[in-house]
């Protein structure tokens, strides 16, 4: 049974991605969270990741540490989970997609860091973070409107492309970013999915330390 290292539920994001494609699809799997500002954190995370970052994943003793990677790596093990669409297009799209969250959109992540229990909704937004905004909406709508029929996410049925947009939805939730018609249907289907749900419930539980530095706490 495969291992996913991450860290904490409240504020990781890319923890998030491969724990939700995982729970999405069924596949089994053991969650091991470690406390993000611990030393146990990064003793355990350096022990197995030369990154020293969550989320690792464990097949055995072999060690996947980049999130898309892992993404990959689950989707070429079980085709059956279909973690990709099956078109090659879509999958073509898809993939194009989740590498430009993995790589891009760096002026929203900084100014809107996941937080899921909190509710800011007057923050202010930079400009630039403003327009990495508008583009994942447009995004998310011209996906939709080319490849969602067959269900409500962006191509029809869950795929790696959503868990990577996961976060997003929590970020724009926890801000309160205008969302109307298909931007926000689409919110509501991942946000309305049970590993979302379940990720959500186990956010709020936790009970996290954090230094008084971190750019975190000015978001709590």
């Amino acid at each position: 049974m495969y291992t996913l290292i991450i860290g904490n539920k409240n504020y990781s994001s890319w923890s998030l991605r491969p724990w939700i494609a995982l729970r999405a699809a069924g596949i089994p799997f053991t969650e091991q969270k470690l406390g993000f500002f611990t030393e146990e954190f990064s003793r355990r995370v350096g022990a197995v990741s030369p990154a020293g970052l969550v989320p690792v994943l464990l097949d055995g003793e072999f060690a996947i540490w980049d999130t898309l990677a892992i993404c990959e790596y689950l989707a070429e093990r079980h085709p059956e989970a279909r973690l990709w669409p099956q078109d090659v297009r879509a999958r073509a799209r898809a993939r194009s997609l989740a590498a430009q969250m993995h790589s891009g959109f760096g002026a929203m992540r900084q100014a809107l860091p996941m937080n899921v229990e909190a509710r800011l909704p007057d923050i202010d937004v930079p400009a630039a973070a403003q327009q990495d905004i508008a583009r994942l909406q447009a995004l998310w709508r011209d996906t939709r409107a080319e490849f969602g029929q067959g269900g409500p996410f962006l191509f029809g049925q869950f795929s790696i492309a959503d868990a990577f947009f996961a976060p997003v939805v929590s970020r724009f939730t926890t801000y309160g970013i205008e969302a109307t018609g298909p931007v926000r249907d689409y919110m509501d289907a991942v946000l309305a999915l049970p590993a979302m749900q379940e990720w959500i419930r186990d956010a709020l539980a936790e009970a996290t330390f954090v230094p008084e530095d971190e750019p975190y706490r000015k978001h709590r």
